[in-house]
């Protein structure tokens, strides 16, 4: 018991310790990615997803393509105005730079850059960088092809540099993660499969490819009508009373896209909710509004037509 209060007594500023850059990720990754195991894992692929979707949300690219790696690395491609490479004033240091390396930092804090986001506190990209051995950047931007490369944790070893002329505009974003961080380095098929399946059912008329060059397999999930046939999905084995029912509205800047329908003899209630594309399973007062309306309207019409 003395020498845990000597312990206690000896804490001064000395004992102070100061982490920069992204160190604080590597020595403490389950406080921004949940976990090391799979779950944490693949967290570090919905992260860059979750930046091409965005692009896409704001009506720039419609295809996004993941590619599972034979090395165990991952890599995401977009169509869509490319990562800003330019000097950012604040830090003198290209902006692709501070996205990739600095916490809290990216262009979603305001609604200027984007309609709607799934990120919405800045660390999505540089928390991935910090958990890989190599995250390698090529960006398709003001008519040239720009890359850069970082290692160990997020460590420029590349600096930016422009490598050629294009045409075209986009992002691709190589990454391996870091085996002395996860318990497991293995991407997993299915688990990404089913997230992206979702979020092409999200996003209508947005086409995810998916390439897993380790089995030579290949899935590509495009939905026409959104909503609506993620309902048909879920229900495709159930004798339904009716069509899907949908509507979708703009209320007070926010896009609100709703479908339901009733199946015979299913008396569970099942909701699904969504906010800028990420779910919510534990509800929320969108989720809550949602039930209070629908039930309100349900026994108005009933009340109304003498069927109580």
């Amino acid at each position: 018991m003395e020498e845990v209060n000597k312990k206690i007594t000896s804490y001064n500023e000395d004992s102070i310790s100061v982490l920069e850059g992204l160190e604080g990720v590597r020595k403490r990754p389950a406080m921004y990615i949940g976990s090391t195991n799979s779950t944490g894992l693949h967290h570090l692929v919905w992260e860059i997803v979750d930046n091409a979707i965005d692009e896409a949300l704001s009506g720039f690219g419609d295809l996004i393509t993941i590619t599972l790696h034979k090395d165990g690395s991952l890599s995401v491609a977009d169509k869509g105005r490319g990562i800003p490479v330019g000097i950012q004033k604040q830090t003198n240091r290209p902006a692709i730079e501070i996205i990739f390396s600095t916490l809290h930092s990216g262009g979603k804090f305001n609604d200027k850059n984007y309609v709607s986001s799934a990120g919405l506190h800045g660390v999505g990209a540089s928390v991935t960088n910090a958990l890989s051995e190599y995250v390698d950047v090529t960006v398709y931007r003001n008519g040239s092809i720009h890359h850069i490369r970082f290692e160990q944790g997020g460590k420029v070893i590349k600096p930016l540099e422009v490598v050629g002329k294009t045409t075209k505009t986009g992002s691709l974003i190589r990454f391996k993660p870091d085996p002395t961080i996860f318990s497991t380095v293995e991407f997993k098929w299915e688990t990404i499969t089913t997230h992206l399946q979702e979020s092409a059912f999200l996003m209508k008329r947005v086409r995810f490819l998916i390439v897993d060059e380790r089995t030579n397999q290949t899935a590509e999930y495009y939905y026409e009508e959104g909503l609506k046939e993620y309902i048909e999905s879920l229900n495709e084995n159930k004798d339904r009373l009716h069509d899907v029912i949908t509507f979708e509205d703009v209320v007070q800047g926010m896009n609100i896209e709703i479908a339901l329908q009733y199946c015979q003899q299913d008396y569970n209630e099942n909701i699904y909710s969504y906010v800028n594309n990420v779910r919510t399973k534990d509800g929320g007062t969108h989720e809550n509004g949602f039930r209070t309306a629908l039930t309100r309207a349900v026994n108005d019409y009933a009340e109304k037509n003498e069927l109580l």
